[in-house]
C-alpha cells in the first residue's frame, strides 16, 4: 500500500503538469492560476487510494483523479464568486484577479476538462464511472443551492443540514473512492461499500468540523474559531441549539442572531455560552460518532485484506482526531 502523502505528491505533480491551451490566455491562465494555489489533494488521492486497496494500477487512475480535482476546483471558483469572496487559500480570487465573466467561463471549461480527463478511464468501466461523476457533480450543486437557501432561513431541520453536507462535502469523498475501486478491480459491492465508507466519514468530518469551530484551538484548528458563529452560519450546533433554546426557553440566541452590530469576540463568548447551557456539543459529538460508526460498519463489510482495512482504519481516525 502506498502512503497518503506518497499519492498526495503524486497528485501534485499531476497537476503541475497539466496539459492546458496557452490562448486565449485568459480564459486558461485563472485555471492554471487556481490549480497552482495548492490544498491538501485528499480528494483525489482517495481515489487512488482505492484504486491500490484493490490492486489495480495507480498510474491508471492518476486522469480520474485529476478529472476529481479540476472539478473540485471548479466548484471553489464559481463559489468565490457566489460568496464574494476576496480570497482562497490565502491568494487573490479568480474574479477578484480577473472579474466575475472570466470567473465564470474558466470555471465552465474546468467543468469539462474534469470530463475530458474522466472519460480516460478504459472503455468497459467508461459508462458506470461517468454515471458516479454525474451523480456526484449533480449532488455537489444540490448543496450548495441548499447551503444558499439556509442562509435565509431560521427554521432548517437537523435532517435538512445533515442532507445538506452530504450533498455538498460527503458525496464527493464517497464518489471519488467508488470510481477508484472500480478501476482498482473492485466488484460493484465493494465499490458501494466503499462509496458508504467515504460518505459517512465525510459527514463525521463535517461535524467535527462544525465542533472545532466552536470550541477548537485556533493554532491547531488552523481557521478562525467562532467564525460560523460571527456569520450565523447554519451549522448542527446553531440549529439544534435554536431547537432546544424553543423548547427549554432559553433566551438570547435569537436576538444574537438578529443583532447587525456587535463585538465580535463578545458574540462568539455569549453564543458559546448558550451553547454550553444547551450542551449542544454533546448533541453534535454523538451525531459525528454515529456517523464514523456508520463508515467503519460499511468498513467492515468489504472484501478486503485485513492489513488493507487497518489502512483505511488508520486514515479515518487521522481524520477524525483533531486537535482542540
Amino acid at each position: 500500500m502506498k502512503k497518503l502523502e506518497d499519492l498526495q505528491a503524486i497528485i501534485s505533480d499531476a497537476v503541475d503538469k497539466l496539459p492546458l491551451p496557452g490562448y486565449p490566455g485568459a480564459l486558461y491562465e485563472p485555471i492554471s492560476y487556481i490549480l497552482s494555489l495548492g490544498g491538501k489533494r485528499m480528494r483525489p488521492a482517495l481515489l487512488l487510494m482505492a484504486c491500490d486497496l484493490f490492486g489495480g494500477d495507480v498510474n491508471a487512475a492518476i486522469p480520474p483523479a485529476l478529472a476529481i480535482e479540476v472539478f473540485h476546483n471548479f466548484t471553489l471558483m464559481h463559489d468565490d464568486i457566489m460568496d464574494n469572496a476576496p480570497l482562497r487559500r490565502g491568494q487573490v480570487t479568480v474574479h477578484e484577479r480577473w472579474n466575475q465573466n472570466v470567473g465564470i467561463l474558466s470555471g465552465d471549461v474546468m467543468l469539462v476538462q474534469g470530463y475530458k480527463l474522466m472519460m480516460q478511464v478504459e472503455n468497459h468501466l467508461l459508462r458506470p464511472i461517468l454515471d458516479i461523476f454525474n451523480t456526484t457533480a449533480i449532488g455537489v450543486c444540490e448543496g450548495q443551492q441548499l447551503d444558499m437557501e439556509f442562509e435565509e432561513r431560521n427554521d432548517v431541520s437537523i435532517a435538512e443540514y445533515l442532507h445538506m453536507i452530504r450533498l455538498k462535502t460527503a458525496v464527493v469523498l464517497g464518489g471519488a473512492l467508488k470510481i477508484g475501486a472500480l478501476i482498482g478491480g473492485a466488484d460493484p459491492k465493494d465499490a458501494e461499500l466503499l462509496s458508504s465508507f467515504g460518505e459517512h466519514l465525510g459527514l463525521a468530518f463535517q461535524l467535527q468540523d462544525d465542533i472545532l469551530d466552536v470550541y477548537g484551538d485556533p493554532e491547531k484548528f488552523g481557521k478562525q474559531v467562532g467564525g460560523d458563529i460571527i456569520s450565523n452560519k447554519k451549522t448542527y450546533l446553531l440549529i439544534k441549539a435554536l431547537e432546544l433554546a424553543k423548547e427549554k426557553s432559553t433566551g438570547g440566541l435569537a436576538d444574537w442572531i438578529a443583532l447587525k452590530q456587535f463585538n465580535n469576540a463578545e458574540k462568539v463568548a455569549a453564543v458559546t455560552n448558550i451553547y454550553n447551557t444547551l450542551d449542544v456539543r454533546q448533541f453534535a459529538e454523538e451525531a459525528m460518532q454515529t456517523y464514523a460508526e456508520k463508515a467503519f460498519e460499511a468498513l467492515d463489510a468489504i472484501n478486503l485484506p485485513e492489513d488493507h482495512k487497518q489502512y483505511l482504519r488508520d486514515f479515518a481516525d487521522g481524520l477524525l482526531v483533531r486537535e482542540n
